[in-house]
């Protein structure tokens, strides 16, 4: 969790360009929330006049005066309903559509953030932040200027009526207001750390359920649904902690808002009495006073429990402002190009890699040229970093020294979306989407006819498993796949690659969690699929890359041997040993 504490200023300043296309929906709501002020207002103004002129002049209260009275605040109150629903319809709208304004920002910005991000963010954590956090907002988003509105125009107009009422008897009460708002506020802060961290604790228990419910295969297998009982409910445990520690300072707020609250009554009543013994206030305008006070308390008590909507809502604000704010690790240059098509011819010169929190190189010094439709194998103990050095060319992670080159230009000068355009990848694990087997396939080139889509299995080898589907090409996969095998999943996601295209080919063990059937028939969509390529090929079954153009036997070290499967069987080296074990 990031505890560095954004100022209110700063994330207001951030929020607050959200409104710019809902001004006129801005402006109409603030405008019916004055009109219900205004209608609030009026009531102890026409109370007083009434009291008045029935104590000093009873021969003007006339039933015709009085009738006239009620229908100008009936006509005040029809005013008032009309505005209402106004603001309870088109605020909460306005709200929404700043929601998904600022859901659409954050989804965006989530795209451009390069793995390590990923790597270090669980993803509960951040649907938290996606989802409930932006609910917040939204209800920030309509309350917000609405409350403060209104609250503010009460204070202006009725320190205005009441001191004009009686002037000292209105700074008797204004000099506990001040007092009232510092008590109270003391406990703001506290309040807001406890609901960031009430955000954050739930984001935890969000990604701990997810993570459980999709192992759950993983969890019965091994009879282990006590355990993850146990830990999701120490997780829950805190988040009731978390919460319950969030409303102690909830309750102290309010409490302290509470008693001022009975005490500005008090004052106003036994200093009013006084002034009445004294003869400097007359009994209507005390009862008019106390009527106002009334409507101020109202006020008060409207910023305090708006004090806990804005403090979720700055949480929220926060906490979305905390993802805006991250940087991607990896950005186009300016002035990089787009670069169409591309040939395939590839260099590494004399490149190295650490990642950003590890002090040791996982690659240092590689060089490598390989021309275009050519395959290249790499193999090697776990650790060596051939994964690594795939990720590295179409910029998954950027390489710390040295240059990658493809077709002669470097790659930090293409753009991102072109440069990824030209590779495919086909990893170990497969991820499917939920959806149909043809949106599946259709990912590799959205907008794909079936007709394309249907040549794609063709070529993949996936066409006849699916046609015997139920649906065939709109058969429902189920979440990540589950109604696939792995290797129906792994076609599939050759397909994908035969849709897009690419000159270059990564294949990162991609058939090295399949059955012996599997992986043949796998393996021969492979080899359909790297004619013509360029293709990296990391493989722990030495057997599937015999036929490579050139094989790298990479470690810890860099790379120990390269050469021909026969080249490197006769040095009777590390890839010999690999080979015959």
């Amino acid at each position: 969790m990031n505890n560095r504490k954004m100022p209110v200023w700063y994330m207001l300043k951030r929020f607050l360009p959200y409104f710019g296309k809902y001004k006129l929906t801005l402006f109409l709501d603030l405008l019916c929330a004055s009109l219900t002020a205004v209608c609030e207002i009026v009531f102890p103004l026409i109370a007083r006049e009434i009291s008045n002129t029935a104590i000093y002049n009873p021969a003007a209260l006339t039933v015709r005066t009085v009738i006239g009275i009620a229908v100008f605040y009936l006509v005040l109150r029809i005013i008032d309903t009309a505005a209402n629903y106004y603001m309870a319809n088109m605020g909460h709208v306005m709200g929404v559509k700043i929601e998904t304004d600022m859901r659409r920002d954050l989804f965006s910005h989530l795209q451009k953030l390069s793995f390590s991000y990923y790597s270090n963010t669980k993803v509960g954590q951040i649907m938290g932040r996606i989802t409930s956090d932006l609910f917040d907002i939204t209800e920030f988003a309509h309350h917000g200027p609405e409350e403060m509105f209104i609250v503010g125009f009460k204070f202006i107009a009725s320190f205005l009526i009441l001191a004009n009422i009686n002037l000292p008897l209105t700074g008797i009460i204004f000099v506990l207001i001040p007092i009232m708002l510092v008590c109270s506020l003391s406990w703001r802060g506290k309040m807001r750390d406890a609901f960031k961290r009430q955000r954050h604790q739930i984001g935890e228990l969000n990604a701990q359920v997810e993570d459980s419910l999709l192992g759950i295969r993983v969890v019965k297998s091994f009879a282990n649904e006590e355990v993850e009982k146990s830990k999701f409910e120490e997780g829950n445990r805190e988040f009731h902690r978390v919460k319950k520690l969030g409303y102690r300072y909830m309750a102290a707020f309010q409490s302290t808002t509470r008693f001022f609250d009975g005490l500005m009554y008090i004052t106003a009543v036994a200093a009013g009495g006084i002034f009445i013994i004294y003869g400097k206030i007359n009994a209507a305008d005390l009862m008019a006073y106390l009527l106002y006070i009334s409507t101020l308390l109202a006020s008060i008590r409207v910023i305090v429990n708006f004090s806990e909507q804005f403090q979720r809502g700055m949480t929220g604000i926060e906490r979305f402002l905390e993802i805006m704010d991250t940087e991607p690790d990896i950005v186009d240059r300016e002035g990089a190009i787009d670069v169409g098509t591309l040939k395939g011819d590839i260099e590494l010169r004399n490149i190295s890699f650490r990642y950003d929190d590890g002090d040791e190189k996982v690659l240092e010094n590689i060089s490598l040229k390989v021309d275009a439709g050519k395959s290249i194998a790499l193999v090697g103990p776990s650790g060596g970093g051939k994964t690594t050095l795939c990720n590295l060319i179409p910029r998954f992670y950027e390489v710390t020294d040295g240059e990658i080159l493809i077709d002669g230009i470097n790659i930090n000068n293409m753009t991102m979306h072109s440069l990824r355009n030209q590779i495919g990848v086909v990893m170990q694990d497969v991820y499917m989407f939920s959806g149909r087997v043809r949106d599946n396939i259709e990912y590799g080139r959205p907008g794909a006819s079936l007709d394309e889509i249907k040549e794609a299995a063709q070529r993949a080898g996936a066409a006849e498993f699916i046609e015997k589907l139920p649906d065939g090409y709109d058969t429902y996969v189920g979440e990540r796949g589950v109604k696939l095998s792995g290797g129906q999943k792994q076609r599939i996601s050759i397909a994908r690659v035969f849709l897009k295209n690419p000159p270059i080919l990564i294949l990162d063990e991609a058939t090295s969690a399949l059955d012996n059937e599997s992986e043949r028939i796998v393996q021969k969509s492979l080899d359909e699929l790297a004619k013509g390529r360029t293709v990296f090929t990391i493989a722990h079954r030495l057997t599937t890359i015999k036929n490579a153009d050139k094989i790298l036997v990479l470690t810890e070290n860099g790379i120990e041997e390269n050469g021909t499967h026969s080249e490197l069987i006769e040095k009777k080296g590390l890839y010999y040993h690999l080979y015959n074990i």
